[in-house]
């Protein structure tokens, strides 16, 4: 499955019709949900293949964040064989009372990992969370980058951002943002609705809308 291909099924699995109420109060007749294609197995497998090789070589622990990254870091410990732990939002209050569990992260070098990066806002809550007990952190792996600020607020933490796929959504509907027009190549990524329009966009376009790797 080409990387293309991937974006395609993601799309197909995520985005919804119906009527949403979204974290802003608006209403709308069109959602992305994540989750469906995070609880996918197919596409986790294909997902991870994909990740693995993104995965800085000085890593030993991934850590997925609460709740999204935790099932793409088991895929990917899965498939790249590195040790795992689990970050909660918060320490939970019984038991062990950790913050990060399973791998031990304190003096090793932990690359996060998370599903969906928009403003980078928990991210950086976490990893402070994570310095303080020790670990050394300076990459996030996401599945998508939404290209809302996040890249740059990470930067200011000393975080660089090592995305699959790179999509604009917009303010509101979490619809992609549509060029002029969509090259051949990427147009299973769209939904058919979308109209077609004018000029044509060459193909260096698509790093911004084909959810291409590192361009």
């Amino acid at each position: 499955m080409t990387r293309n291909d991937l974006a395609a099924a993601i799309y197909k699995s995520a985005y919804l019709r119906g009527e949403f109420k979204l974290r802003s109060g608006q209403t709308s007749t069109e959602y992305f949900d994540k989750y469906c294609f995070e609880s996918d197995p197919e596409l986790l497998r294909e997902i991870a293949k994909k990740m693995s090789p993104l995965v800085p070589e000085r890593t030993e622990v991934l850590a997925g964040l609460e709740l999204g990254g935790v099932a793409i870091a088991t895929a990917l410990g899965l498939e790249s064989g590195y040790n795992l732990c689990f970050v909660r939002k918060k320490a939970k209050e019984y038991g062990t009372m950790k913050l990060a569990e399973g791998a031990v992260i304190g003096g090793k070098k932990v690359c996060i990992i998370e599903d969906v990066v928009t403003t980078g806002g928990q991210i950086i809550e976490s990893v402070r969370a994570l310095r303080k007990l020790g670990a050394e952190i300076t990459d996030v792996l996401c599945v998508i980058d939404r290209e809302q600020g996040g890249r740059d607020k990470l930067q200011d933490e000393k975080l660089w951002l090592h995305p699959n796929l790179k999509r604009r959504f917009s303010a509101y509907s979490l619809l992609p943002k549509i060029p002029p027009r969509i090259p051949p190549t990427i147009e299973p990524v769209w939904p058919p609705s979308m109209p077609p329009a004018t000029p044509p966009i060459p193909a260096p376009a698509a790093v911004l809308t084909a959810c291409v790797l590192g361009k």
